[in-house]
């Protein structure tokens, strides 16, 4: 296996013009990938380890909010993006059991690239991975499969489980929820913590939709929230609508140490039994269903070693649930913001002021979307009762009118969108370093 000093035939103009910093990043997720890409266009030698023998993404679904679809573009991958993806042209909140709009955003595609310059997009995880794998191999990074690590040790070196040893210049953890890279950070085992909920995941295909009101629910794309007592419900077209994401959010009843497990078909239909029929038709679709133990963990003191030439991104340090969707758009903008500065790094003695911007511009923001999703919950998961009520009667206040308040749906809330959607990490970057330029790097480590 090449290690990042290597090079061979394949080597790109990435590598012939000298690259800057060798970089080893452990985890070829969303988050990985994207970090690779945007490592390598700030001319650096990358390479990628990855534990699974192939490329995987788990999971189905997944929405990308203009906050990453605008890195997408930056990175060149608008066109390859938007053709496997699905706009949405409305975004609605109904009630649980009756299915009445409690809020509802039309012409939200439209919407989304007046107010943002970029698009909402709906998509299948796996075709983004591979947009993004392929993008990296073309930039010259090295991904390597079937490669498990043990553990970081100072140097930077990444120990495998084989013993072998990999050295570069900056070692970047992107291996998501379960990270041996979290735990090489602290210096203890760290486990993730469960949040209470659980989420069963469906994909259904239109080609074998039979009846005509669900064919047309999947084939016209649109964003579906059914929100009800301690649950909710969110589906959505994939594909140019030719695939249906659903996702059922509800209490958690996996045993302790299981965080994945088969689930039953009959035990999903029956817990949500007189929901909105239209949710509850699109159930009797399903043959088969697994159940996703949701979790979640403190915050932590830092993101990044002492040396700073050790750094964890994403699930690793700031795993998100998946009320706001921010999980993989979040790992992205943390892919854009450490790319960009990394782009004004000529020298490993420049990495010490890069990394310690990167923390600073990108550790309070992810912190406070996380705590944003627990809020997203707590408004869409309100047992039936006054509080109920009175959330409905805000709801009802503001519908087909221009939101003016702080709204329980996040999703189009005038408080809550714009700094969430209207973010761009490569202008973050570039004003960290504006006001902390490489000479004041000492001064801003004291701060």
């Amino acid at each position: 296996m090449a290690t990042p000093h290597q090079t061979d035939d394949t080597s790109t103009k990435m590598i012939e013009r000298a690259p800057r910093l060798d970089i080893i990043i452990v985890g070829a997720g969303l988050g990985g990938l994207a970090t690779a890409v945007s490592c390598a266009l700030a001319q650096h030698r990358v390479i990628v380890l990855e534990a699974s023998r192939e490329l995987a993404e788990i999971g189905a679904g997944l929405q990308i909010t203009p906050n990453a679809s605008r890195l997408l573009r930056r990175w060149g991958l608008e066109a390859e993006v938007e053709a496997v993806a699905a706009e949405p042209t409305l975004l609605a909140v109904h009630r649980y059991s009756n299915g009445k709009i409690l809020a509802e955003e039309r012409d939200f595609d439209k919407k989304m690239r007046t107010k943002y310059d970029a698009p909402f997009l709906d998509m299948h995880r796996a075709d983004l991975q591979k947009i993004l794998f392929n993008k990296a191999l073309s930039l010259g990074v090295r991904v390597e499969l079937g490669v498990r690590i043990s553990k970081v040790v100072p140097g930077p070196e990444v120990v495998l489980e084989s013993g072998k040893r990999l050295h570069g210049d900056l070692v970047i953890g992107a291996d998501g929820l379960w990270s041996k890279c979290r735990e090489s950070m602290l210096g203890k085992s760290d486990q993730p913590l469960p949040t209470g909920d659980l989420a069963y995941r469906i994909v259904l295909d239109l080609e074998k939709m039979t009846n005509p009101e669900l064919r047309q629910w999947i084939s016209n794309p649109q964003v579906h929230f059914w929100i009800g007592p301690y649950s909710h419900a969110v589906a959505y077209s994939l594909r140019g609508g030719t695939m249906y994401n659903i996702v059922l959010l509800c209490p958690d009843d996996l045993p302790k140490d299981v965080s994945r497990s088969k689930g039953s078909v009959g035990e999903m239909r029956a817990l949500f039994s007189g929901w909105d029929p239209i949710l509850t038709r699109f159930l009797e679709q399903v043959d088969q269903v697994d159940k996703w133990k949701l979790m979640h963990r403190e915050e932590l003191e830092t993101w990044t070693n002492a040396e700073k030439d050790f750094v964890l991104i994403g699930d690793s340090c700031h795993p998100m649930l998946p009320y706001l969707a921010q999980g993989a758009n979040s790992s992205l903008e943390d892919a854009g913001v450490l790319g960009g500065l990394l782009s004004h790094v000529k020298s490993k003695e420049q990495l010490r002021w890069a990394i310690t911007l990167y923390e600073r511009v990108r550790k309070s923001r992810s912190e406070k979307i996380v705590r944003e999703t627990f809020r997203q919950r707590d408004a869409f998961h309100m047992p039936d009762g006054e509080e109920q009520e009175v959330r409905d009667s805000l709801f009802a206040s503001q519908l087909g009118k221009s939101i003016s308040c702080n709204f329980p749906s996040r999703w189009t809330c005038p408080e809550v969108q714009p700094w969430l959607y209207g973010y761009d990490s490569y202008h973050e970057a570039d004003e960290a370093i504006n006001l902390h330029p490489f000479s004041s790097i000492g001064g801003l480590e004291s701060e």
